[in-house]
């Protein structure tokens, strides 16, 4: 019973607990939806919020956009509309210069339209007075007819005869006129083409030019050089650049090259062996460095002395080698080391008397040739040449143009390139600066003398100052000086074609009559 009863109660205590669980529970429940809820309706207020600031941004957005565009598209409009003000103001000026083109166009025609009619009355005069003088014409021939007694034929011979002697006359005269009008030119131009051509290519000067000879003591010396099988002249040869001649003359061998430096270093290694004696492969090369080792320190030393001699400081080490290097280069048997030299000194007078700068022009004549020192191994004038060296040696452009323009190459702009020309013309032209062979100097000189007498008229002929100038002496009782003109010029163009020469060549045709008469 006791047991029952406690069942009973545990029972009713557990139904109890249950129940009030369930309160409590739902109590929680109901607590969390309400914050839920109010956490919610928290959210929607805030995301409204946001939706309207964004709405209002927006609509800021796209008003400033709107804003943009109207005053973008008003500047347009503006632009467009002065645009086309300035099209029409184009317009307008065209239309005013169409009319005024207009205007000169009738002026024009109205012009042309009197000239044709002047024109028209010029001719009817000129043809009046043809007839007349046509007319006057027949009248006078039938006069001449009267008075002389010759027929219309012989007149009209005599008349031609007579135009026909005006007419050389006149020709005579035109042909002078014509031929000074194209020396005044054409001489620099002729200058310019004459001596680069008798510099660079005058085979009759190779031979003296090119070859150096060495005495030998005895002809058992020429086997030596030669070798076993010819392998010492192949040896010194190939370590000289230079061609070794061996022929039947007695005591003597020949060393040929273009380069002058090369050939100077050959004959000085030839002369040491053939003073040593001993002459093999490698003796030769031995020799050969030797020499070329001397050679380039008395190029050197001359460089250096020659600037010094001058006084031309700050020059390049690069132009002091090439200075000399001109000590073994030459020009019609002319050094061009002491014609540069003598340049120098020339221009250096000439700068003086025209209150210019001394020391610079005797820079721009001690460089001008500057170019000889290695037109042998580059391609070009020596102009070019030397114009190029001087520029990478960071030359003044006085001296450069100078060196460039001495032959009259390229415009200049300064008076040192023309006395730099002066100093050059008299140092290469003066009696003696250039010398030749005398056989081939006495046929010039012959010939020059056979040239100018072979023409009727001439009494004698004269070929005088070393074959620069030919004196000509014509009879004055069979040429008169019209014709000794023309003969002049014949002469010097028969000159040209026949001969070869440095320089020119001036005729001097003289034509005088002598009267003499004896008081008794």
């Amino acid at each position: 019973m006791d047991f029952l009863l406690v069942a009973i109660g545990f029972a009713i205590g557990c139904a109890g607990g249950a129940m009030a669980a369930h309160m409590v529970r739902r109590r929680g429940e109901e607590k969390n939806r309400d914050a839920i809820k109010a956490e919610a309706e928290a959210i929607k207020a805030r995301i409204i919020e946001e939706g309207r600031a964004e709405v209002a941004k927006a609509k800021a957005a796209a008003t400033e956009e709107c804003l943009k565009a109207r005053q973008e598209l008003e500047k347009e409009i503006r632009n467009s509309r002065e645009e086309i003000r300035r099209a029409e103001k184009k317009i307008e000026r065209r239309e005013d210069l169409v009319e005024q083109r207009l205007r000169q166009v009738e002026q024009k025609e109205a012009e042309l339209t009197k000239l044709e009619q002047r024109r028209m009355e010029i001719l009817k005069e000129a043809e009046a007075r043809r007839a007349e003088v046509e007319k006057l014409a027949a009248e006078e021939r039938e006069k001449l007819s009267r008075i002389s007694g010759l027929s219309t034929e012989q007149a009209k011979q005599m008349l031609l005869e007579r135009i026909e002697a005006e007419s050389a006359r006149e020709i005579a005269e035109l042909s002078a006129r014509a031929i000074k009008r194209a020396r005044e030119n054409a001489d620099a131009e002729a200058r310019k083409v004459i001596l680069d051509v008798i510099q660079r290519i005058a085979t009759d000067a190779v031979a003296e030019a090119t070859v150096s000879t060495i005495d030998l003591p005895s002809d058992e010396m020429k086997g030596r050089i030669i070798g076993r099988e010819g392998r010492n002249i192949r040896a010194f040869e190939k370590a000289t650049g230079v061609d070794v001649i061996v022929d039947d003359t007695p005591g003597v061998v020949v060393v040929s090259g273009f380069d002058p430096v090369r050939r100077e270093v050959a004959r000085a290694a030839m002369q040491k062996l053939v003073s040593d004696g001993r002459i093999h492969p490698a003796r030769i090369e031995e020799m050969v460095a030797k020499s070329e080792s001397e050679i380039n320190e008395i190029i050197e030393q001359t460089g250096r002395k020659v600037c010094a001699d001058l006084g031309i400081r700050n020059i390049h080490p690069k132009l002091v080698t090439m200075i000399g290097r001109l000590r073994y280069r030459s020009s019609y048997g002319q050094n061009i080391l002491q014609h540069v030299v003598e340049c120098a000194h020339i221009a250096a007078a000439l700068a003086a008397e025209m209150k210019l700068d001394v020391n610079l022009a005797r820079r721009c004549a001690l460089l001008h040739d500057i170019g000889k020192a290695a037109d042998q191994e580059t391609e070009g004038t020596h102009p070019q040449i030397g114009m190029e060296i001087a520029r990478q040696c960071e030359e003044r452009q006085e001296v450069i143009e100078s060196i460039g323009g001495h032959h009259g190459d390229m415009e200049i702009h300064s008076l040192y390139p023309i006395i730099c020309q002066i100093a050059d013309s008299l140092s290469a032209s003066r009696p003696g600066a250039r010398r030749e062979s005398l056989e081939k100097y006495i046929k010039r000189m012959e010939r020059l003398e056979e040239i100018a007498s072979s023409n009727e008229g001439i009494e004698k002929a004269f070929a005088i100052q070393a074959g620069r100038e030919v004196r000509v002496m014509a009879r004055a009782d069979k040429l008169s000086d019209k014709d000794c003109a023309r003969i002049a010029r014949d002469i010097a163009k028969k000159i040209e074609e026949e001969l070869e020469y440095p320089g020119e060549v001036k005729v001097t045709l003289i034509r005088e009559s002598r009267f003499i008469e004896y008081a008794r």
